[in-house]
Parts: C-alpha cells; sequence; structure tokens
C-alpha cells in the first residue's frame, strides 16, 4: 500500500466527512481527494516523472497536504523546505535533491526569487503556486497557478510507484554544515501509521493535533495517522507556539482528543501555567517525541489531566517517526524518576550493543542504540558514504540485506526489561580527568523543582580542565533562582566534578525550527563569553 492509498479508502467511504481543518478553513475528505488528484494530474502535465522530486516551500495550510498528497500522487517525491530557513541553506537543499519543480504561497513567492538568484537548481525549477491571485509575483513566472489546477480533470491514475520507493526526503542538519535528506519510503510510513493507529484507537470521532511543522517527522503520523483512521486534523499555526495560553485555549475550543508535540512545548506551557485541573475534557491521549521530558513537567500535566493517557516515543528521523514507546501507568512519584523509551512499536526492534564487539550488552550497562526493522529508512539522498557509515550489516544476520541503523544514543536496560535513553554518545566529554555523560546533569537540573527547563553543554576549554560544562535554565515563573542557588542544589545530587562552571539564565530557551532546545546556539553563546560563574 502507498501512503495516498491510506487516505483515498477515507475518502471513498466518508467522503463529506471533515478532513482537515485549520482556524475557519476546513475541507472534506472527499474534496481533499478531488484536490489532490487535480494537483497531481498538474504536476504530469507540467513535465515532472515518477521519481522527481518537487519541493514543498509551503506553508502549513490546507492546501499544502493537498500538495503533498499529489506528489505522491503524481509518483514524485515531496521535499519540505521551510519557510524560516535561510536562503543559503535552502539553496543547499535544493542542490542535493535537484527539484524538477517548487510549489510556492503568497507568503514564499519572495523568498523562492531570492532562492532561484543563487541556486541554479531551484532556478531550473518549474515553480508552480496553489494560489490564484498572485499573477507575476516578484518576477517569477509560474508553470501554473491554483485556478489552473481547479481546471484540471479529477480522476485518479496509477502514479507507477511502490511501496519501497521513497515517497519524500526531510533534510535534518549536518556535522558537516550541509544539510542531510533522509529518505523515507512509502512502507516505512504505512507500517507505523498501521501501529499507531491500533495502539492509540485512532478513529473518525478523533480530533487530532497537527502542531509541528511540515519538515519535522513528527508530522507525519500526524497526518497519515489521522486521515487514515478518517478522524479530523486540526493544523495548528505557527504563531500560536510564542503564546502557551493560546495554544491552551485552541486545545480547548477544538476539543481535541489527540496533542502531539516536542516536550519543550509542554515544558513552555507549564511555565506559565495555563493548564488548569481537569483541562482539556475532551483531551484523551497526550503524546511526545524528539527529545526528554523534565520529570517535573510530566508531573504538572498529569496531575492537572489525570484523564489522559501520556506516552513518550522515541525515535530518529532515520526510523521513520517514532520506534519505541512507553505510556506512563501513573503519575511518577518524584522529580527524579526517568521516563524510559520503552519497548519497540510493532515491526521495529532496540538493540542495546557494546561499541566494540557489536554483541548485546547486560541489562544495567550502558552500550550503544541501534534500531532494526520496517522503519529504516532507505539511507541518505545521494550519499552512500553517510549511509554507509551508520546503517551497517545486521551481525545477527547472514543476509546482507538486513540492517541496523546506530543512532548515536547511549541506553541501557533496565531490571524492568524496558529501554532507558542516556543521552547522546557524542554528549560524553571528559572534564578535569573524569568521562562525563552531560544527558546526566541535565536530568539532574531538570529535577529541581525551581526549573522550568534547563539545557547542559560543553565548550572547549584552554586550561587543565579540557571541557568547560555550561548550564543555561530559565526559572518557574513563580520562582527566581539564582545560578547559585541552582549550583548548590546540584550538588546534592552531583559530584563536584560534574558541576557546571558557566551559567546562563534565560526566558525562554532558545528553540531551533522543530521546537527542540537549541544546543548549538547555546555553545556559541557561551564560547563568545556570556555567561556567569558561580
Amino acid at each position: 500500500m502507498l501512503m495516498q492509498d491510506l487516505v483515498s479508502g477515507q475518502a471513498e467511504a466518508r467522503p463529506d466527512a471533515t478532513a482537515l481543518v485549520m482556524g475557519a478553513a476546513r475541507i472534506s475528505y472527499g474534496d481533499l481527494e478531488t484536490l489532490s488528484n487535480r494537483t497531481a494530474k498538474m504536476l504530469r502535465e507540467m513535465g515532472c516523472k515518477p521519481g522527481d522530486r518537487v519541493g514543498l516551500l509551503l506553508p502549513k495550510a490546507i492546501p499544502t497536504i493537498a500538495a503533498m498528497l499529489g506528489t505522491l500522487k503524481a509518483g514524485c517525491m515531496y521535499v519540505p523546505m521551510d519557510q524560516e530557513s535561510p536562503v543559503e541553506r535552502l539553496a543547499r537543499i535544493a542542490k542535493a535533491c535537484e527539484p524538477a519543480a517548487i510549489l510556492v504561497s503568497k507568503e514564499s513567492v519572495k523568498q523562492f526569487a531570492a532562492l532561484r538568484e543563487i541556486s541554479p537548481e531551484a532556478k531550473a525549477a518549474q515553480c508552480g503556486t496553489l494560489a490564484d491571485d498572485l499573477g507575476a509575483a516578484a518576477g517569477v513566472d509560474f508553470a501554473f497557478t491554483g485556478s489552473e489546477i481547479a481546471q484540471m480533470p479529477a480522476m485518479a491514475f496509477d502514479c507507477r510507484r511502490g511501496p519501497g520507493d521513497t515517497s519524500h526526503i526531510l533534510f535534518t542538519s549536518g556535522s558537516t554544515g550541509d544539510p542531510k535528506g533522509v529518505q523515507i519510503s512509502h512502507e516505512n510510513v504505512v507500517s507505523f501509521v498501521d501501529w499507531g493507529r491500533r495502539y492509540f484507537e485512532i478513529g473518525p470521532d478523533d480530533r487530532n493535533s497537527g502542531q509541528p511543522p511540515l519538515h519535522f517527522d513528527l508530522s507525519t503520523f500526524d497526518i497519515f495517522g489521522s486521515l487514515s483512521a478518517g478522524a479530523e486534523l486540526y493544523l495548528v499555526p505557527g504563531s500560536l507556539n510564542l503564546f502557551p495560553n493560546k495554544i491552551a485555549d485552541f486545545i480547548r475550543t477544538s476539543k481535541l482528543t489527540q496533542w502531539f508535540s516536542v516536550p519543550s512545548l509542554l515544558s513552555y506551557m507549564m511555565k506559565f501555567d495555563v493548564v488548569k485541573q481537569d483541562d482539556f475534557p475532551d483531551l484523551k491521549r497526550l503524546l511526545w517525541c524528539g527529545e526528554v521530558f523534565p520529570t517535573p513537567g510530566l508531573i504538572y500535566w498529569m496531575e492537572r489531566l489525570p484523564h489522559v493517557t501520556f506516552t513518550n516515543l522515541y525515535g530518529p528521523t532515520e526510523a521513520t517517526i517514532a520506534s519505541s514507546y512507553y505510556t506512563v501507568p501513573s503519575c511518577p512519584p518524584d522529580a527524579s524518576w526517568q521516563t524510559p523509551i520503552g519497548t519497540a512499536c510493532g515491526g521495529e526492534e532496540l538493540l542495546v550493543l557494546d561499541e566494540k564487539t557489536l554483541e548485546p550488552v547486560t541489562d544495567g550497562e550502558i552500550g550503544d542504540l541501534y534500531i532494526a526493522g520496517k522503519g529504516l529508512s532507505p539511507g541518505y539522498w545521494k550519499d552512500p558514504a553517510k549511509t554507509a557509515a551508520v546503517f551497517i550489516d545486521d551481525p545477527r544476520s547472514d543476509d546482507a540485506g538486513e540492517r541496523i541503523y546506530k543512532t548515536g544514543d547511549l541506553a541501557n536496560v533496565g531490571e524492568d526489561g524496558l529501554v532507558y535513553f542516556l543521552g547522546r554518545a557524542d554528549s560524553q566529554i571528559k572534564s578535569r580527568g573524569y568521562r562525563i555523560e552531560l544527558g546526566e546533569i541535565e536530568t539532574a537540573a531538570n529535577a529541581v523543582d525551581a526549573v522550568g527547563e534547563a539545557a547542559i553543554v560543553a565548550i572547549e576549554g584552554e586550561g587543565f580542565e579540557g571541557a568547560i560544562i555550561c548550564c543555561a535554565y530559565a526559572s518557574m515563573d513563580s520562582e527566581d533562582l539564582s545560578p547559585a542557588e541552582l549550583r548548590r542544589a546540584l550538588t546534592k545530587k552531583l559530584p563536584s566534578y560534574m558541576l557546571p562552571s558557566r551559567w546562563l539564565v534565560m526566558d525562554p530557551l532558545p528553540k531551533n525550527a522543530n521546537g527542540k532546545i537549541d544546543r548549538k546556539n547555546l555553545k556559541e553563546r557561551f564560547s563568545d563569553g556570556l555567561g556567569q560563574t558561580a
């Protein structure tokens, strides 16, 4: 089965049911099917062939989802392009994927014009718009407009792609500065969506959130998990992320039954105490993924929403949305409790292996975390060297086609048989002769009651100490926690050699486009001399 088939099935069964909602705009499953079919036909008419890439330089909106589905129906791969990214980064993405077409909106047409000036690949791509009133905006000649799409025939046609073919490419940060294009196949997504829909019991009566940006892999489950189940997907405007009270009001007024986001946003809402006791009466499930959710924040949410189930999902982009899950059975007893990443999702495996032998470590021992199973990406787009470095032959199998993915994370298996995330392997530093896991320090800092959120980074030092441990944090709204006070609190939890020596009070901590803490930004601030000693 292909990803678009998940949605077409609902359009055939329930054409008049609402599929997507954004603000006052709504579209039914039947109309979404028609619009996506017409978009597919237009892409074919303008020369896009099966396997071509189509860049989506579009905002999160109903027409964008139709364009995504239309691209798949045309047999092409969609490539979300973040409108908030610098033009130089978009140029690197265009160079890597060489799109046959780039779709733009009223909001992004000027950005596209600037991109075309510095990118031969963008200049060579045909430009289409889903709007019908842009004319020759910013000097761009459009291969088609929204009004021309509306004239296309609405019948479906064979896209000539198979389940193992790449459906879309998601570009993530690369260590060399060039974004890495993670290929995701149809069967990668369908496998996880089938599992997730069953496990979370998503159905036609659900109203699910679409909070992450479309270039972030969590959005894939929002879209295809919801639409494959016949649920209503409520697209959350990105502008709301700056206003926790408005996010809370969005959940209430939309009567959402499922909310899925990164923990940073949940912590932000906690900081401003926008969740009332027994709030969001329609909400059934709260899911998070992408980073560790500090336990004080989890306690805050679980105490206020005793009617909601809380599930931690774990998984890198290279393994498609998520690879493991853990539903928290009851409110944690205190802030020192650690949420496991749990057990593997259907069709997946979590492997905690010895760094050198690739043999399983004993329970309780720290090892490198690998993933196997149906979610593994085909690899990085046109980068066999990077692909071979992390997608390696499965040492347990004689079949050369069986692979495991090295996540770069550290983990162990607890006495309860669950897997626990212990931080990044590259977050291990050496300071004053000691090997230190920054994740352990960060967990301790986030467990301090007066801390809203905290992040630990390390910068290079010139003295004997080696790496310098730095802590950036925000106090709870009702607290004013000084670095000296936080340091004293940490002395009760950590040995002296693990205590940060530089401190930066920030409200809020900087976030990247995916809503995660921007650790690179923090490192740059500390390296520039910001922060204080305590």
